[in-house]
């Protein structure tokens, strides 16, 4: 009997390791095709994502927008008026390419340092801000054809002699919003560069004797008086060569063609007289071209 017992025992051991066994492998073989499943289809989707996505300009054209990036404290680049509408040659140019795309222009605001970045990592599309064309920035960002140019100029107060040359600069404090060049302009002529956000900034720090100069764009000096004719500021120095002005997009094979139709955007306003005519709005001259 109890050998008969025994035998049981071992029976239904064997018994139920069949059944576990059985059971065990059809749950692994279930999870190993879920698995499969999951990865195919990842696949399949990356492989869609790469064929929809990695065009920037059919990325836009899809969504309908063109996010572009701006300051919107800078006038008379791009700027608020007294109603608080954003508007500004930037503003108008970005519009006007926007239309040619077929899409509508989306603005973004925030610091010049900023911007450049969300246009690095992808946050916008394009950064249409006044931004002058330099071999570093051209290693960064992809640049359309330029659409203003433009010449520097050191912004001093009406009593301050000490600056004829940009060589004077040297010893001297000046301020800048950090990575523009005009920053890097003065930072070449060996002046101490304090960061700043905006040109309302500098010029308070400038007015109020804590710097020695700024620099920046002679059209925006030229609105600044316009705007603010009691200004006790000059112009120390012009510079001989106007830099380029263009639009920063990031680099990459997928903003060839979001770069090539902005270009033909930019052509076909020049041509239609559009650019000369927004210049000539808001900077009293024609600065999209050097003619």
């Amino acid at each position: 009997m109890k050998k008969r017992n025994q035998i049981l025992a071992v029976l239904m051991i064997l018994l139920l390791g069949a059944l576990c066994l059985g059971g065990c492998s059809q749950s692994e073989t279930q999870t190993e095709a879920q698995t499969q499943a999951a990865a195919t289809g990842a696949a399949d989707n990356g492989e869609t994502s790469a064929e929809t996505g990695g065009d920037l300009l059919a990325q836009i054209q899809e969504r309908g927008e063109l996010i572009v990036a701006l300051e919107g404290t800078w006038s008379p680049w791009n700027y608020h008026d007294e109603t608080g509408n954003l508007v500004g040659y930037d503003v108008e140019v970005a519009q006007n390419i926007a239309e040619k795309l077929g899409v509508t222009a989306t603005f973004v605001e925030g610091n010049f340092d900023g911007l450049l970045a969300g246009v690095s990592s992808g946050r916008y599309d394009i950064m249409v801000n006044g931004v002058d064309v330099t071999e570093e920035r051209q290693q960064q960002y992809d640049f359309s054809e330029p659409y203003a140019y433009n010449r520097a100029v050191v912004i001093v107060r009406g009593d301050y002699d000490e600056i004829q040359s940009l060589e004077d600069l040297e010893g001297k404090s000046t301020a800048n919003t950090i990575t523009s060049t005009y920053a890097q302009l003065a930072q070449q002529y060996g002046a101490e560069v304090t960061g700043v956000d905006d040109l309302n900034q500098t010029m308070e720090l400038l007015l109020s004797g804590r710097i020695d100069a700024t620099l920046n764009s002679e059209v925006t000096f030229d609105d600044y008086m316009r705007a603010h004719p009691e200004a006790d500021v000059k112009i120390a120095v012009t510079t001989d060569t106007a830099d380029q002005t263009a639009i920063p997009m990031r680099k990459g094979e997928e903003t060839a063609s979001l770069r090539e139709a902005i270009n033909q955007a930019l052509d076909e306003l020049r041509e239609e007289g559009v650019l000369s005519d927004l210049s000539e709005k808001y900077f009293g001259r024609d600065i999209s071209s050097l003619s």
